[in-house]
């Protein structure tokens, strides 16, 4: 009996050892696959809803009901430009505003059924306030919208995505509205900042700050559909791109291959550049240009003025949370 209890004793002290790596390493493979779902999700999915508390902004229903009656919804977008010191038509100010047409484009990450895109698109998960435009990264807009904003703000690097500069835009709505008689004359100006999405924004091996920037602050602007949570993992940053892009007309997509925005007609283009030229979804040398611009409102304005003898003016303001103020101002 004492012979064989030191051996039994070694049996037993080397099934524990045994049994304790084999949990050891059980617990650190559970870990390291929980990391690494938690790594894949922080690429396309980190920051991209807001606190379960945030409400859809109080003026976002008659704001989709007036933008649904133009044919083609347009508004004035403004900017802030930086003029250069040694510029011969420098300003007293180094800063000037600019102010062109764009077109509405939805609402960020709910975009709607378009002729030119049969899909795929993203699930409906999200929802948000944010209006939405398509620009040429070539544009002196995009620079704008960089220049000094906390996305990516050095010049030079407006390539990718980023941004973050405060703008405006203008709507203005006239003509008969849902309902017999209703008569619409409404101006409304959005204030808020601006972020552009790149071809970088799921970049596996590196985020740049810009990329960063859009996912926290874009993000948090987002709200999650009630009952969507196992869909999220399926909602992509780099796919509502490419529904922004398969969503305009053959016509429009080439136009990403016209020449430089603003430089001289007697410089010859590129090669594979011009003027009227369609391209298809899958034209990577236009789509190289194609930004999508996803503009973050803090303070909205509704002007109606359908009734000159009782014109009227709400302001709403973004607080923390979500949560907005409405107050109605004289006209």
């Amino acid at each position: 009996m004492h012979a064989s209890s030191p051996k039994h004793s070694i049996g037993n002290t080397s099934d524990k050892h045994h049994v304790t790596a084999t949990i050891a390493a059980s617990t650190t493979r559970r870990l390291t696959s929980h990391l690494q779902h938690l790594t894949k999700m922080s690429h396309h999915a980190i920051h991209t809803h807001a606190p379960s508390s945030a409400q859809p902004a109080p003026w976002r229903v008659k704001f989709l009901e007036h933008i649904a009656l133009p044919e083609s919804p347009e508004f004035v977008l403004s900017t802030l430009h930086h003029v250069a010191s040694n510029s011969p038509a420098h300003p007293p100010t180094p800063v000037v505003p600019r102010a062109r047409f764009c077109i509405y484009r939805g609402m960020f990450a709910e975009l709607p059924p378009n002729k030119h895109n049969d899909g795929p698109f993203n699930p409906h998960v999200y929802e948000s306030d944010c209006p939405t435009f398509t620009t040429d990264v070539r544009t002196e807009k995009v620079h704008d919208l960089f220049a000094t904003g906390p996305g990516h703000g050095v010049p030079g690097q407006d390539n990718g995505s980023g941004g973050g500069r405060q703008v405006e835009a203008v709507f203005w709505v006239k003509g008969k509205g849902f309902g017999e008689g209703m008569e619409i004359m409404t101006q409304w100006r959005v204030r808020g900042d601006a972020y552009l999405l790149a071809g970088d924004m799921e970049n596996e091996k590196e985020q740049s700050s810009g990329v960063r920037a859009v996912k926290s602050k874009v993000g948090e602007r987002m709200r999650l559909v009630p009952g969507k949570e196992g869909e999220m993992e399926r909602w992509s940053w780099q796919r509502e791109i490419d529904v922004q892009w398969a969503n305009l007309s053959p016509g429009m997509r080439g136009s990403f291959r016209n020449p430089q925005p603003g430089s001289r007609q007697q410089d010859k283009p590129k090669e594979g550049e011009g003027v009227g030229l369609k391209s298809g979804t899958e034209d990577e040398d236009a789509k190289k240009n194609f930004r999508v611009v996803v503009i973050r409102p803090f303070e909205v304005e509704q002007l109606d003025l359908k009734d000159p003898a009782n014109a009227r003016r709400w302001k709403y303001t973004f607080k923390s949370e979500g949560h907005w103020t409405t107050e109605e101002l004289w006209p």
